[in-house]
């Protein structure tokens, strides 16, 4: 489906947040407050800008829709070609969305450098959105690329005191990935007639030794971004050491790009290479789910605890994705999506009580309740998404995941439902922890949440019960590419060690 509006809509939300960037680097720094209100004038307009990619969206088709393509550097096969479908339509809509939250929870919070802050945000805006956007692969990996910078930058500025190293690691692990990756695209330029376009990459039969190994590549890329076991170790400490909107911009985005990855080219493009090495996958997100929950119990910073439960929770993303079935798959989508609400919301909440406190060590708090009850109940309502009671939208997702787990091995569901008991323990001690038992002194004589606050909150709250209670408005989107890419992968042929494998896990 061709764009119906005047405006080039996915190049304008793309672009919009990059030309505010510029605004606000032209801009001096003594004008903090003019600021802020670009950020956030930028940001509204952006989100209002993308809605008709929800109500405008036909759920009847899996092409590409609202599709832009102009020839770029056509003697290499470049071409300047976006689209959306069933799939990535959900990631920007989440992505503009969570964008004006940042703003808002940063307004305060953010002392110095104010203009490059705002700055950085609005460019990884921008660079999230091409992401979800290119049907280019040359094109994807400028955007994946362009959102790396802002970022080391967030975190190694306005972080922690070891900013630095978090920095690093994190810039580290994911170009050392992204090389890999490039190899890997440039193998597939080669291979599909020295062209970048990603649909005409979809409709080819490559031999399944290639598969495989541009498999592994592209995994090197993914897996660092999501991020699977045992190439995680960088998200905690970035997200223990990133300001606010650097944590949310990570849990709710950023580590969504991984999993997106799988979707948008492991599956569709390498279907052999995706059937054998789905045991390996399933096998690696059940580890991710138990290891990251175990580890959550001894956890005794809010945020650390908070990011290892994201290594768990991507576990649970992954396992359905390559459970290759369409509860397992819906499901694993769903899931990144509530993720980036639930614990998008988690690092929001934490933020605006480390901005009266200043500890995010969890010995500091108790009785929390008795001095923040307005904000005892946001997050009650978050802890209980997290666990996946129903009613929220947290249950609906695992749900999902489980059911396509147990249908592609009795085995991996039983092990990914001891993953949500393991869950439930680590968030209800928190909770407990934090807000009921003696009351500590030193949280005392702090205000509750201010109006600012609690508008930045309600958004999310709404999506946890609009999932919650009614999950068809979102799997109505991705229902048809699902069933596209699912009958994309089981039409490949399935290598026979492939197949014994699958056998006995089962």
């Amino acid at each position: 489906m061709e764009s119906q509006f005047s405006y080039r809509i996915l190049s304008t939300v793309i672009f919009l947040p990059v030309a505010g960037a510029a605004l606000i680097f032209l801009m001096g720094r003594s004008k903090e407050a003019m600021i802020k209100w670009t950020a956030l004038v930028v940001s509204l307009v952006t989100f209002v800008l993308s809605l008709p990619l929800f109500t405008c969206f036909d759920k009847t088709t899996a092409n590409m829709q609202f599709t832009e393509r102009l020839q770029w550097v056509p003697s290499w096969g470049i071409t300047y070609a976006l689209g959306v479908d069933g799939i990535s339509v959900l990631f920007v809509l989440l992505s503009t969305l969570l964008t004006i939250l940042c703003v808002t929870v940063s307004w305060t919070s953010v002392r110095e450098k104010t203009k490059e802050f705002f700055a950085a945000l609005l460019l990884i805006e921008g660079s999230m959105i091409g992401v979800f956007c290119s049907l280019d692969l040359f094109l994807f990996y400028i955007f994946w690329e362009a959102m790396l910078i802002p970022m080391f930058l967030l975190i190694g500025v306005w972080g922690g005191p070891n900013r630095v190293y978090a920095a690093i690691k994190f810039f580290l692990f994911t170009l050392v990935g992204s090389v890999l990756m490039l190899v890997g695209i440039m193998v597939l330029y080669l291979n599909s007639g020295y062209s970048f376009d990603i649909l005409n990459m979809m409709s080819r039969n490559y031999p399944y030794p290639l598969q495989v190994m541009l498999f592994w590549a592209f995994f090197a890329a993914f897996a660092v971004k999501v991020p699977m076991f045992p190439m995680h170790t960088w998200l905690p400490d970035a997200h223990t050491e990133a300001p606010t909107a650097g944590s949310v911009i990570l849990a709710g985005i950023l580590i969504k790009m991984g999993a997106y990855g799988f979707l948008r080219f492991s599956m569709p493009i390498l279907p052999e290479a995706t059937k054998a090495m789905a045991p390996a996958m399933m096998v690696l997100s059940i580890v991710g789910i138990i290891y990251g929950g175990v580890i959550c119990l001894g956890q005794t910073d809010l945020k650390r605890l908070i990011a290892y439960s994201s290594v768990s929770h991507m576990g649970f993303v992954t396992l359905g994705l390559f459970a290759l079935n369409t509860q397992g798959l819906q499901g694993g989508i769903l899931q990144m999506v509530n993720h980036g609400i639930i614990t998008g919301a988690m690092f929001l909440c934490i933020g605006m009580v480390y901005e009266r406190t200043h500890t995010r060590q969890i010995a500091d708090y108790g009785g929390a309740a008795t001095v923040f009850p307005v904000f005892a109940a946001f997050f009650m309502v978050f802890t209980l998404a997290s666990i996946g009671l129903p009613g929220t939208n947290g249950f609906v997702g695992e749900f999902l995941i489980i059911l396509g787990g147990f249908t592609a091995s009795k085995a991996m569901g039983v092990f990914a439902a001891t993953g949500i008991i393991i869950g439930a323990a680590y968030m209800l001690m928190l909770y407990q922890k934090v807000f009921f038992m003696q009351v500590n002194p030193a949280i005392q004589g702090h205000s509750d949440l201010g109006t600012r606050e609690l508008i930045t909150l309600l958004p999310l709250l709404v999506l946890v019960f609009w999932i919650g209670f009614y999950p068809n408005t979102f799997l109505g989107f991705m229902d048809v590419s699902v069933q596209n890419l699912i009958t994309r992968v089981n039409s490949a042929a399935q290598p026979q060690i492939a197949q014994q494998i699958i056998e006995v896990i089962r």
